[in-house]
């Protein structure tokens, strides 16, 4: 409101000079509401992993419980771990929008510095309540740095994000 108060000032004043000012005025909002606006990184919870951060492979595991993915990444967390896919990122705003697929009980979402020192130092979001086909946002400003992402409940592994550049 304050901007066209002032423009409108301007604009009394000279119609050739307060139009340009007005234009200028507007443009330079637009163009911060654009640069705050988070960008969407969706991920998909089904049975002890996320899709995405396996390249798209559903294993196909079935679990009734957290016990359940424990002992699977037991025999197969390694191998899968080596081969998932890093999300690389540059820093700024994001929503981690993510789902749960089929995953009969509740889920959450933990985002964190991957190691002690980044735990300390760098942002975090985590929460639950992914109910069966539920989706929910986790809204988060990134800064550069090494960060792991997972889901305690479902016990998924410790997937890798990176965040550099700008």
């Amino acid at each position: 409101m304050r901007m066209f108060q002032s423009s409108r000032a301007l604009f009394n004043g000279n119609s050739k000079t307060g139009f340009a000012a007005v234009v200028l005025a507007a443009f330079c909002t637009m163009g911060t509401a654009v640069a705050e606006e988070a960008q969407i990184v969706e991920l998909t919870q089904v049975n002890c992993q996320f899709l995405e951060s396996e390249n798209g492979k559903n294993h196909g595991f079935e679990s009734t419980m957290k016990s359940d993915c424990e002992s699977i990444h037991d025999q197969s967390g390694d191998e899968r771990l080596a081969a998932a896919k890093t999300i690389e990122l540059k820093p700024g705003k994001y929503i981690f929008r993510v789902t749960n697929e089929n995953v009969e009980y509740p889920l959450g979402f933990y985002l964190r510095g991957a190691s002690l020192l980044d735990k300390a130092r760098l942002p975090k979001v985590s929460g639950g309540g992914l109910e069966l086909g539920v989706t929910k946002d986790y809204e988060i400003t990134l800064e550069e740095g090494e960060y792991v992402y997972s889901c305690p409940l479902n016990s998924t592994l410790d997937y890798k994000l990176r965040v550099s550049g700008g």
